[in-house]
């Protein structure tokens, strides 16, 4: 299917479901949108299955939607946007104020998670007969560990979480797929039986991806800062956003550095000190407004994809059964791994429980995970990951995305 039709087809369905949610349905937009294209992928499966009247429907949506290179248009294609339009609003100052838990979330609690994930999973798949080496339950650990800041930003923004925990969720969500990144390449690498790879060699890989990244990002932000407050021309001023956007995550993979860390670091620096010393009153607005819809428009999309994937996704009733055990599991292990670390904090009254229950359902999984899942190598285990991994990022959009507002009461302010 030609780029052109594909990009035609998403923008179009977006449209549509974005319609269709915003008169009858009325729930907040990207979970609509995804629960309505959840649906139409359900019919569709639905309706092929029903013999001569399916009309080879199935068929014809399963192919349009292999076309789509998920993993791609996510990971290189969308991600960079994304995250600097979430970084790009976020307060730096409160940011800061919490970055030591935001550090220790973002790393103990992402290692500690894909250790407990990979563990229990590897028990219950051994339970239900399904067969699959240890090293790929820890794969599974490490691309559901780390919280989507795509999902996390899009919905904290919306349902009226207290600011400091906002801060400290999104904060996490922004750094962590980093270190689970780091830790899925790590874990891929063992799984596809090349060698033994030591502490060493995944310390130099942490600081190459992670502190490179960042470095990366300090260095391009700072450029595209000078650029902006040289100037008061707000066309060419978005134009130097875009390509600090696009041209920062190609230079980042082109000199093997995170990507997605060096643009948030690049957003947090513009969207601070840019925002107020390098732009007029009118550049102001005009960014925002832009970089906002940049924002609503790809997460549309993406929301959209993620449901759309549904049809290719190999369910059988024994991997169905391994999603839904996966949900508990990792909802668990995200508690644990938050607990531990937090309870540090806590004894310097910088951490309540009411905090660690609204981190717990508030760490959403999302497009992240599942293209990690696609990524994997085509085969029995993959086809498992990926039934676990799409059941638990459904689970946690729809379940957790719309649940997550009920647990801020009115007048309640968690701690620090």
């Amino acid at each position: 299917m030609k780029l052109f039709n594909i990009i035609a087809m998403l923008i179009t369905l977006s449209a549509l479901f974005g319609y269709l949610n915003h008169r009858f349905i009325k729930l907040p937009t990207t979970i609509g949108i995804m629960l309505i294209s959840v649906l139409m992928s359900l019919g569709l499966v639905a309706l092929g299955r029903i013999g001569p009247f399916g009309l080879g429907i199935e068929e014809h949506w399963e192919e349009i939607v292999k076309s789509i290179d998920f993993n791609q248009t996510l990971l290189v294609g969308m991600l960079g946007f994304l995250l600097f339009a979430g970084a790009f609003h976020i307060n730096l100052n409160e940011l800061l104020k919490h970055k030591w838990e935001i550090a220790a979330f973002a790393t103990i609690g992402v290692v500690l998670s894909t250790f407990l994930v990979g563990t229990i999973t590897y028990f219950v798949l051994s339970l239900l007969h399904l067969k699959i080496r240890f090293v790929y339950c820890m794969l599974f650990g490490a691309l559901i560990s780390p919280t989507d800041p795509i999902a996390v930003l899009g919905i904290m923004k919306k349902a009226g979480a207290p600011k400091s925990l906002e801060i400290k969720i999104s904060g996490e969500s922004l750094f962590n797929d980093g270190i689970g990144v780091v830790v899925f390449i790590v874990m891929l690498d063992i799984a596809m039986g090349g060698r033994d790879i030591s502490a060493g060699e995944i310390s130099l890989l942490f600081l190459e991806e992670a502190l490179g990244g960042a470095v990366l990002g300090l260095m391009l932000g700072w450029i595209a800062y000078l650029i902006l407050k040289s100037m008061d021309n707000y066309t060419v001023e978005i134009l130097v956003t875009l390509s600090l956007v696009t041209g920062g995550y190609a230079l980042a993979s082109a000199v093997h550095t995170s990507g997605p860390i060096a643009i948030v670091i690049a957003g947090l620096l513009i969207g601070n000190h840019g925002r107020e010393l390098a732009m007029s009153e009118k550049t102001r607005e005009n960014i925002d407004t832009f970089w906002e819809l940049i924002d609503e428009i790809l997460n549309a999309i993406l929301f959209v994809l993620i449901g759309i994937e549904l049809i290719v996704v190999p369910i059988s009733i024994h991997h169905l059964m391994a999603g839904l055990i996966a949900i508990p599991v990792a909802i668990l292990s995200r508690f644990i791994s938050i607990g531990i670390p937090g309870s540090l904090f806590n004894l310097m009254k910088r951490f309540s429980g009411q905090s660690l229950k609204l981190m717990t359902w508030g760490g959403l999984r999302g497009g992240i995970s599942v293209a990690l899942a696609l990524s994997l190598p085509v085969g029995a285990e993959r086809d498992i990951i990926l039934t676990m991994t799409y059941t638990v990022v459904v689970f946690s959009i729809l379940v957790q995305g719309l649940t997550i507002r009920y647990l801020f009461k009115p007048g309640a302010s968690p701690a620090g």
